[in-house]
């Protein structure tokens, strides 16, 4: 199939064992390589155990560390002679046939890219509470790559599949994005005029962060990437993403609306906006725990109103921060 399969990585020593195992039983002909940005746990010691098995795995430092920079620089020194590259996030879940489904539909569409829908999961509570937010509007917005549906053209979804030299064309991935890489390089992909198929038959599953602050910190990067992208494009904002904007300046009106309330007491008006909020994310929450019976999953409102937050702290934060960002990159030179 002429694949390049990429997994940026750091600690994943949980998920890279059952990962490897099956990407190299389904695809012996691919070269696989693992950009790892420096795994302070087993995960290195795991791709070693398995290369010296399979000549076709490779292990690849990624001194950036970014997953951005991690890909690029495998497509710089391993791409030559492959069609394309698909890209595997490690802690994900991936149905058999993955790859070659990918290939499968990229050549019955046409595409320059196959991306595919993404169900989350959850095993503790307060992870079920995150895969339960982000499987529903409230945590998604809507968007078709975070639901499985029917098959079709769109601008954007969770990337799996690229043609190779379409990639290299455009630079690969801005590695001066920490978050949102994907979504501004689709942008440039379009632009090149590359479509990009969503194909429903290989959705994957996610395993979302499984605590609040680092479920806050993935967030407020969300936030920041999409400023940026906003920025480096000047296109607009879409309206599921214009409503999580407002969320901080609504809890800033809020603390402010308390503190003036000993004084000015017709200042707790200001709370106003932050606790429709707040009640309407916890309502949404609990009808999702009645109606699937879980009580962890009640706490979706909790969940979702730590990714409003974050979001809107990071994109606001952007905003403020800076100019906008520099030039595209430019085209990826493979190495012979």
């Amino acid at each position: 199939m002429s694949v390049l399969i990429v997994i940026p990585c750091l600690n994943e020593e949980r998920h890279l064992p059952g990962l490897l195992a099956m990407l190299l039983r389904d695809n012996p002909q691919a070269t696989v390589v693992v950009a790892d940005g420096g795994s302070t746990d087993a995960s290195r010691a795991i791709v070693a155990r398995h290369a010296a098995i399979h000549p076709n795995l490779i292990l690849l430092d990624n001194p950036d560390r970014l997953q951005s920079a991690g890909i690029n620089l495998a497509v710089r020194r391993h791409s030559a002679g492959h069609r394309w590259l698909v890209r595997i996030d490690a802690h994900c879940d991936y149905p058999p046939g993955y790859v070659a489904g990918l290939v499968a539909a990229a050549r019955r569409h046409g595409a320059a890219s196959v991306v595919v829908p993404m169900v989350t999961h959850g095993g503790g509570c307060f992870q079920k509470a995150a895969a339960a937010a982000q499987n529903s509007a409230l945590g998604n917005g809507g968007s078709a790559h975070r639901r499985i549906g029917e098959g079709q053209f769109v601008d954007h979804g969770h990337h799996a599949l690229m043609d190779l030299a379409l990639f290299r064309q455009i630079g690969g991935y801005d590695e001066t994005f920490s978050h949102n890489e994907d979504a501004e390089f689709d942008l440039r992909l379009g632009a090149a005029g590359g479509n990009i198929w969503l194909e429903p038959s290989l959705a994957l599953g996610y395993w979302p962060r499984a605590a609040p602050r680092p479920l806050f910190r993935q967030y407020r990067g969300y936030g920041r990437g999409r400023a940026m992208t906003l920025a480096r494009h000047a296109a607009p904002i879409k309206p599921r993403q214009a409503i999580p904007v407002v969320v901080a300046p609504a809890v800033l009106l809020a603390l402010v609306g308390l503190c003036l309330a000993p004084v000015l007491p017709l200042a707790t008006a200001l709370a106003m906006p932050a606790l429709i909020w707040t009640t309407l994310c916890l309502g949404f929450g609990l009808g999702l725990g009645l109606r699937q019976g879980c009580r962890c999953t009640a706490a979706a409102g909790v969940a979702a109103m730590v990714m409003h937050l974050a979001w809107s702290i990071g994109f606001i934060g952007q905003k403020l921060r800076g100019p906008r960002p520099g030039l595209p990159p430019r085209p990826i030179e493979a190495l012979v």
